[in-house]
């Protein structure tokens, strides 16, 4: 999951994801493409949305995106076209750009819809962006748990 400074969005989309998986069997993580907020917590309001689901983000870390997490992972979910853009710029070959898509591809193909960053808005923002991320991530999830 990679948002711009992995402090709003992509850690919902970690923890989310995570909560509906095998974590023995899938490894879930998170990452920015930029390095404004790297070994930070997540927002403040990340982790109030999480909690109100259940969802515990406060252990989690801000860290930037690596060439090294296309050897790591199998998909790469990004949340807007600038994140696919610099994702996809340390791509070394076809097969890295392919592990790339939005997340919002997963329920709208093609349609490349954002995820809005709800960093400079308020509290609603946020549980707007906790609805999107949760209903792209069951229909991850599906998939993986079925891939098992």
């Amino acid at each position: 999951m990679v948002c711009l400074g992995n402090i709003c969005r992509s850690p919902l989309a970690e923890e989310i994801l995570r909560s509906k998986v095998n974590p023995t069997e899938v490894e879930v993580d998170s990452a920015g493409t930029s390095d404004y907020h790297v070994g930070e917590k997540p927002d403040r309001r990340s982790i109030d949305v999480g909690k109100k689901h259940g969802l515990d983000l406060s252990f989690q870390r801000a860290r930037q995106f690596q060439t090294s997490d296309f050897d790591r992972f199998d998909f790469i979910y990004v949340m807007d076209s600038q994140n696919y853009q610099n994702v996809v710029k340390l791509a070394r070959n076809e097969a890295d750009t392919q592990k790339v898509d939005l997340i919002s591809n997963v329920l709208h193909p093609g349609q490349n819809r954002p995820v809005p960053d709800p960093y400079y808005g308020g509290d609603d923002g946020f549980e707007r962006v906790f609805q999107m991320l949760d209903n792209a991530c069951e229909t991850i999830a599906e998939k993986l748990n079925n891939d098992e």
